[in-house]
């Protein structure tokens, strides 16, 4: 079961929570396809500051966009100024959208304490640097070292496709420290990422195990 389901999946409602907090029977479609818009724009928008999830909360006039970075700073700007720029280009959008019935914006931006202990973070970081033509073994060793220098109570990172530019699709993979993925109170973050090379895409998945919360 581990190797099937998806680990955020199966811990729902017992380590995390959904990143889209609403419900409208009438408009369910368009909503999650909002959502979607929404997340790929601000991905590509903020992709300098390093974002790591984007949670959607929505009410009958207004949403909530709750924006998880690993260099807040980047996004809020002198004054401010990065916040407001942010929010005239969500207005713009959700008004080409909805009209003049287009609700109210609101922006929360958190910072991530440790980005090394971030799934997705770690994902792209390694994809970039398999673009980037970096010997896939160094990445693997470096990667996984950062991930349990920084708290990690395990990690397990997986590449699969034409490693290193090869004719036959392999699959390389690193572990150190422990990931249970069949228990379900242990904290499992994980993220996939696809890094497209020169010789074609190659998949990075990463499972961290990160300590309870207090």
């Amino acid at each position: 079961m581990g190797q099937k389901v998806n680990p955020h999946l199966v811990r729902m409602q017992v380590i995390h929570t959904w990143d889209s907090r609403w419900f409208d029977e009438k408009k369910y479609k368009e909503g999650v396809l909002e959502d979607y818009k929404l997340r790929s724009m601000l991905l590509k928008r903020l992709e300098r500051a390093g974002v790591a999830k984007v949670e959607i909360e929505r009410s009958i006039n207004s949403i909530k966009i709750i924006i998880y970075v690993a260099k807040p700073g980047m996004v809020i700007g002198r004054g401010g100024a990065g916040i407001e720029d942010l929010k005239k280009f969500l207005a713009g959008f959700m008004q080409k959208r909805h009209g003049k019935s287009a609700p109210r914006i609101d922006l929360d931006i958190q910072g991530v304490k440790e980005p090394n202990l971030d799934a997705f973070l770690v994902a792209k970081n390694v994809a970039e640097q398999l673009i980037r033509r970096l010997p896939y073994k160094r990445i693997l060793v470096t990667t996984a070292d950062k991930v349990m220098n920084s708290g990690a109570k395990g990690v397990r990172i997986v590449l699969a496709g034409r490693i290193a530019g090869a004719e036959i699709h392999r699959t390389e993979k690193i572990q150190q420290g422990t990931v249970p993925l069949s228990t379900i109170r242990e904290n499992i973050h994980y993220a996939d990422f696809p890094a497209l090379t020169k010789k074609g895409y190659i998949g990075v998945k990463v499972w961290i195990n990160k300590k309870e919360e207090s």
